[in-house]
């Protein structure tokens, strides 16, 4: 038998310390957060971080070299993005496409740098359509900016993903049927996408959306739609029971980012616990 080395001994030691992962039947559940909390999301068993691509675009270079090390020495990995674009906008008549592309580039670099495989495009600020301005019009340019960032985004190896927001937040895609709709008008190989839990309850939308969109569902967002808080319950909404059994229903392996008020002190051990029980069997 081969000795023991004192390197086999502290690796043996850090898996022991290491938190079991969450990752349930195939799907990894993830947490939406600050690149500051990202070491401490790490102590629990998140599969995967998902921070803002609008902060890391934003680090100086010396931050983000930083962060990318503290990633790097971490088990966890940013597979997925959000917040794509939070000061340009992509419909209008002050559409830039200069500064589209002098933000997009870098942005999805660094992206990709810590792990990137989906970056959600919610980015109310950046698709709402201007009073008076034609929504066919909107629609367009939307479709136009989706074709290019896709191909960026192929070039790296990422996948756009479109995420509905509930009309409060934007006034365009305001449903998965809508945006399936767009991801088929755009019809790009890097361009698919989210539905959010908390978006699609406040909608009154229904989970057989997720079936009905099964083929173009990379991603989702997940949080109790009262209060949009993380979920510790299965009592606390009447649809979770039937938005869950869709989930298993497609056979989806993919990601469930938490995304909602809360903390990890208070919250994780009772949120990763839900998820176990909601994907369970």
């Amino acid at each position: 038998m081969r000795k023991l080395t004192r390197r086999d001994t502290l690796l043996t030691f850090c898996a022991a310390a290491m938190p079991a992962l969450a990752k349930i039947g195939g799907i990894e559940i993830g947490l939406c957060g600050q690149a500051k909390d990202f070491e401490k999301a790490g102590k629990w068993a998140f599969d995967y971080y998902e921070p803002a691509v609008a902060e890391i675009a934003a680090m100086s270079d010396a931050d983000f070299a930083s962060f990318r090390e503290r990633v790097s020495a971490s088990r966890l990995r940013c597979e997925s993005f959000n917040s794509f674009i939070r000061t340009l906008t992509v419909v209008g008549e002050k559409v830039n496409r200069d500064a589209l592309t002098a933000y997009l580039n870098p942005a999805l670099d660094r992206s990709r740098q810590l792990g990137a495989r989906i970056i959600v495009w919610g980015s109310a600020g950046s698709r709402n359509v201007p009073e008076g301005f034609s929504r066919d019009k909107a629609w367009s340019q939307i479709v136009e900016f989706l074709k290019y960032s896709g191909d960026l985004a192929r070039s790296r190896d990422i996948v756009i993903a479109i995420e509905p927001l509930r009309k409060q937040e934007s006034n365009i895609i305001n449903t998965g049927a809508e945006a399936l709709k767009l991801v088929h008008d755009v019809n790009h190989p890097n361009v698919k996408m989210i539905i959010d839990y908390y978006h699609l309850r406040v909608e009154k939308e229904d989970p057989e959306i997720v079936e009905r969109a099964r083929n173009e569902i990379v991603h989702f967002h997940f949080a109790n739609p009262t209060g949009r808080r993380w979920p510790k319950s299965p009592d606390e909404d009447p649809v979770y029971g039937q938005f869950f059994a869709v989930v298993k229903k497609i056979g989806y392996r993919g990601r469930i980012s938490i995304e909602g008020q809360g903390s990890l002190d208070e919250d994780a051990t009772g949120s990763l616990e839900f998820f176990r029980k909601e994907l369970a069997g």
